[in-house]
């Protein structure tokens, strides 16, 4: 799950090291085709699609599959036509809920999305009901064995980063300005330091923290959509207390 709540952190720390968040191969095969279509297949002009390319990599996906699927995107192969959405709504507790979608059946979709939101005490809303809550914001995760603190820090900062921190367990975590994520994002890889998460997200201005039935109502909402084939990512304003109540 995006967002960077600490419940985000968490997913991080579970998913995204392994294969960039583990992502199945039909929903990176619909970003390479999307990507290609949007802004070509050279990636070397196409940041979206190296980015695609590079989670494609981290997954093992056969180098023909990436081929084809950006060729359906260049329009050399004929393919489906995909549609980006974007769905807005609240989960337990009134937690402020978007979701990224690539559909080639806005209906089926929609009602699938929708369907998901109810059964777990939520209900999908209007067009613009909860975005304003959100930042485009470049993240940058590194595993703290990769490289030493005052050496990230340094990298970070240098190549205009707006901040760095170190969380409770294993990452470095690099917060940018949309526009400035790649240039970031290249400097750490020019220095040979492996990246865990790199990615282009949307972060909630306010958090509110969760306990008890809300905050399991509002993890398993948010693993549904997630697990859902259409949907590309989940952003949310939640935290969860640990078991000393500690965010």
């Amino acid at each position: 799950m995006s967002g960077h709540s600490k419940w985000a952190g968490i997913k991080h720390k579970k998913a995204a090291i392994d294969a960039k968040r583990g992502k199945a191969f039909t929903k990176i095969i619909r970003e390479l085709t999307i990507s290609a279509k949007q802004g070509g297949g050279n990636p070397e002009h196409n940041p979206r699609l190296r980015r695609a390319m590079d989670d494609a990599k981290a997954a093992n996906m056969p180098a023909d599959n990436v081929k084809k699927a950006i060729q359906r995107g260049t329009g050399e192969l004929p393919g489906v036509t995909y549609e980006e959405l974007v769905y807005e709504g609240y989960g337990p507790g009134g937690i402020a809920v978007m979701v990224e979608v690539t559909t080639d059946s806005k209906n089926r979709t929609h009602s699938e999305i929708k369907k998901i939101f109810s059964s777990h005490g939520g209900n999908l809303g209007e067009s613009g009901c909860v975005s304003w809550m959100f930042q485009p914001r470049g993240y940058i995760a590194v595993e703290k064995s990769k490289v030493k603190e005052d050496e990230i820090m340094n990298i970070a900062l240098d190549s205009g980063a707006d901040d760095i921190k170190s969380d409770d367990e294993n990452l470095y975590e690099i917060f940018t300005q949309s526009a400035d994520f790649e240039k970031v994002k290249k400097a750490v890889e020019d220095k040979k330091i492996q990246i865990a998460v790199a990615e282009n997200t949307m972060m909630p201005s306010t958090y509110i923290t969760l306990s008890g039935d809300n905050a399991r109502k509002m993890i398993e909402l948010a693993d549904e959509l997630e697990e859902h084939d259409d949907v590309k990512n989940v952003y949310s304003n939640f935290e969860v207390e640990d078991a000393n109540g500690r965010k």
